[in-house]
């Protein structure tokens, strides 16, 4: 009986967690996501602002040379540990297209991308 409501407590805490950003994803998580995205070393940015949404966590990024960009990143847990996505970052002022590190990144610009003003 005690086993059982263990794995019955162990199951309903993994269920809630799993849906929350804020247990899923860790500021170093988001500090190295966006340092890859951005294409910037860890230190040479500061991330503001965050708020936990559901799965998402979005934040704010200022770099020591003075650029604002918006940022997010989405993350859960399962049986396997957490999982962050990548992080999804805009310049702020430049209308929503992709960071500059994303085509450095070696992310080609196809028809797509192209006709949606994305590149």
């Amino acid at each position: 009986m005690k086993k059982t409501l263990a794995l019955a407590s162990a199951a309903a805490f993994v269920a809630l967690a799993s849906g929350c950003a804020s247990f899923a994803v860790s500021d170093d998580a988001i500090e190295r996501n966006t340092a890859q995205a951005l294409g910037l070393a860890k230190g040479s940015f500061t991330i503001a602002d965050r708020v936990d949404d559901g799965v998402k966590a979005s934040y704010t990024v200022k770099t020591n040379t003075g650029k604002q960009y918006a940022c997010y990143v989405t993350g859960s847990v399962s049986q396997l540990g957490r999982a962050v996505s990548d992080a999804i970052c805009s310049e702020v002022g430049k209308g929503g297209k992709p960071a500059a590190g994303a085509a450095a990144a070696g992310r080609s610009c196809n028809a797509l991308l192209k006709a949606a003003g994305k590149c």
